[in-house]
């Protein structure tokens, strides 16, 4: 598989399973959650209260790793994905994720505590159905 056909199938997995678990550093050790996940092609983001303490975290280390697929309901393909996060409140991206079921923590996509956690994927291990493993790197 090629650099393109691996990132299509990044892709393609990232738009079929909408729940990550995303961990971040705490005290120095690995700090996981589930969320919803969001992408416009390798182009990662996840909805955050700017009040949570994961916010705290990636402003201590912006170091993070998410890990979806193989669930229940999912595409059976397993992504890990080793990068950086920033926390953002840039308008066009806030528009851009806001759908409704966020309604249920916020306001609406103008409300002051809504925040994108806005995810640089460097290095991206992927295990198709037919468990071939790849490796993608920034």
């Amino acid at each position: 598989m090629n650099q393109t056909e691996l990132e299509q199938n990044i892709v393609k997995a990232l738009e079929n399973n909408p729940f990550c678990s995303f961990s971040t550093v705490e005290n120095g050790k690995p700090k996981s959650r589930y969320m919803a996940l969001f992408n416009d092609g390798m182009n990662i983001h996840l909805a955050t209260n700017r009040r949570t303490h994961k916010v705290e975290e990636l402003e201590n280390n912006p170091n993070v790793s998410l890990l979806l697929g193989y669930e229940a309901g999912g595409s059976k393909e397993v992504v890990e994905i080793e990068g950086t996060c920033a926390v953002t409140k840039n308008e066009g991206l806030r528009e851009q994720v806001w759908n409704d079921e966020l309604k249920a923590w916020f306001d609406g996509p103008n409300d002051p505590n809504y925040v994108i956690l806005d995810i640089t994927p460097n290095r991206i291990e992927y295990t198709g159905k037919d468990h071939e493993h790849q490796v993608w790197e920034q």
